[in-house]
């Protein structure tokens, strides 16, 4: 799963949304997008589909009813998991119940979705977003050129895990922190605990050198996994190890001949400083 967790404001109410890199799809909230409709504050919320979601159950709709879980920052400022539906299953929920608030919020969801297919017709679109969102928080131009080379080949590296038949989410997520694990000797939770970060995007918080192992790691797995016929979770596993090796050599020969080690304790903010000169 993907961790660009951001909160969508609608008029003057908040949806938390989610976007899922590997699924290429938006979840949101689904209580906040109750209260948008009901025009009622979020326990009140809570309590209308907690009821809603047993009758549609009753009735026998699934499309609503079948919902994920994701974690996400809740109203006390904890992480908790909490129900989700995708762009379908929202507007399937907006027939559900009767809003005058629903035309708009139909607008809103449209505008999400017609931003994300124009960023797939147009990948340009998205590059420039990405640059603008970059350049504002401070990165330096080489890294911001860096990061966004891992965009692309993250991506490839997703689309041949595709072709080998992983489609889960779930199991992107493991694939992704054995691959981690393989080149740099932390899981994915290890390395973000070493950064001291909690829900950051773990690759906003590389330096250049960990980023280009990083990309190096997928793109062996990447041109790894093509090179077979055969497909299958235990597949992908042999290709993303095997892939990660080959960074993992590349990073030990690095530090024999630098002396310094490569994983590195700084996330964002000290890497931005570091960049742009400061102590």
């Amino acid at each position: 799963m993907g961790e660009n967790n951001e909160l969508k404001l609608f008029e003057d109410k908040k949806i938390r949304a989610k976007w899922i890199s590997e699924e290429e799809k938006w979840y949101f909230s689904v209580v906040d997008v109750v209260a948008v409709l009901t025009e009622n504050d979020y326990q009140k919320a809570r309590t209308y589909w907690r009821v809603l979601k047993n009758r549609l159950s009753a009735e026998g709709n699934e499309t609503v009813t079948n919902c994920n879980q994701l974690k996400m920052t809740a109203y006390d400022g904890k992480l908790r998991l909490t129900d989700v539906a995708n762009i379908e299953q929202i507007l399937r929920l907006i027939q559900s119940i009767p809003s005058k608030k629903a035309e708009p919020l139909k607008l809103w969801l449209a505008q999400v979705g017609k931003e994300r297919i124009d960023e797939a017709y147009d990948p340009e679109i998205a590059i420039n977003r990405a640059l603008d969102i970059y350049r504002k928080k401070g990165y330096s131009e080489e890294w911001i050129n860096q990061r966004l080379k891992t965009i692309d080949i993250r991506k490839e590296f997703t689309d041949e895990l595709k072709e080998k038949g992983i489609n889960s989410g779930k199991d992107f997520a493991i694939l992704t922190n054995i691959l981690t694990q393989a080149w740099s000797g932390y899981s994915v939770k290890e390395y973000k605990n070493l950064k001291g970060l909690k829900k950051e995007n773990l690759r906003d918080n590389m330096t250049n050198m960990e980023l280009v192992l990083n990309m190096l790691a997928e793109t062996s797995s990447t041109e790894i996994s093509k090179s077979k016929k055969t497909k299958g979770f235990k597949e992908a596993e042999d290709s993303v190890i095997k892939g990660g090796n080959i960074a993992r050599l590349a990073k030990e020969q690095l530090e024999k001949e630098t002396g310094r080690k490569v994983i590195s304790d700084k996330n964002a903010k000290e890497i931005r400083n570091l960049n742009s000169g400061e102590e």
